[in-house]
């Protein structure tokens, strides 16, 4: 078990003044079955005209905020204590194959199983995930007769984490994926929406993970690419495997997550869970400070 505490501070800086803005968080830690946010703290500055916290769609914790008085700067700190419990899968030989999972998903005239059902809306495009011939074509290699899914996912992680090369200065959040996989390079968000798209376009449900990394590396080990900043990874779909439905990867450190990765929220790609957006009237141009820092507490 590993216990985190983790400050993330958002500070935009507006060329104008805002007359009107509303904005949706997704900064509050989402339950699951191996993480317990023990704490959690939401600083505003201005405070906002109207708040509400509830759920999205896809069951992540979520706030909805309105400023309705004029303002030049907006400041969000969002401070949590989080509690992660190992949560590997013993091993990756167990659970479907490709073949066997796209037959389970297939369309019959018998009601599908509930959690096949909420795992078929992982299986298409959605706004940065294309489904593409190319992206099929590269993924093929790794799906080999008689592999489980998750072997196959392994082996598509470990691909993209050998020949794509972390570049913050390659893409943006707007940059297809086709572009990424043409350009070889990119960032944590990329090597995400990469890998998601190669697996839905195999037939293999997969959901885009938001959240964040331990700063600071156990002895011996490593710093991990993705510190000090939010974080992505994958989650791939495949029932029945050693008792998970859902099991992560993350292509950007080659490694399945498990304590040192604190998971915010999922969704289908980067557009359903970001961590703060929203819509202003007036404002100008501006860039948004972030800065997060995750300290490992005592268990």
């Amino acid at each position: 078990m590993a216990r985190y505490h983790v400050l993330h501070e958002t500070r935009y800086a507006y060329g104008s003044i805002v007359s009107l803005s509303q904005q949706v968080l997704h900064l509050m830690p989402r339950a699951c079955p191996w993480q317990t946010c023990l704490d959690f703290r939401l600083g505003l500055a201005p405070e906002p005209s109207w708040r509400e916290r509830g759920e999205d769609a896809f069951g992540n914790p979520v706030e909805w905020l309105a400023f309705y008085l004029p303002h030049d700067t907006l400041s969000v700190r969002a401070e949590m204590e989080v509690e992660v419990r190992p949560h590997l899968p013993a091993s990756l030989d167990a659970g479907p194959t490709r073949d066997e999972l796209v037959a389970r998903l297939a369309y019959r005239s018998e009601p599908p199983r509930p959690a096949d059902l909420a795992a078929k809306r992982f299986l298409f495009e959605s706004p940065h995930v294309r489904i593409k011939h190319e992206l099929a074509a590269y993924a093929a290699a790794c799906f080999g007769p008689g592999q489980t899914v998750l072997e196959s996912a392994s082996r598509l992680m470990e691909k993209i984490h050998s020949e794509f090369e972390f570049d913050p200065e390659a893409t943006t959040i707007a940059t297809p994926v086709l572009e990424v996989l043409q350009k070889r390079r990119g960032v944590c968000q990329d090597f995400a929406h990469l890998m998601i798209a190669c697996l839905r376009a195999q037939g293999i449900p997969a959901r885009y993970m938001s959240g964040y990394l331990l700063t600071e590396p156990p002895p011996g080990q490593p710093r991990m690419v993705g510190a000090d900043a939010s974080h992505a990874w994958v989650s791939v779909y495949a029932p029945g495997a050693d008792g998970h439905d859902w099991v992560d990867f993350d292509p950007t450190n080659n490694l399945l997550p498990d304590t040192q990765h604190i998971t915010l929220a999922w969704g289908r790609d980067f557009s359903d869970v970001s961590p703060m957006r929203g819509v202003i009237l007036g404002g100008g141009g501006h860039e948004p400070q972030v800065a997060v820092t995750v300290t490992p507490l005592a268990s």
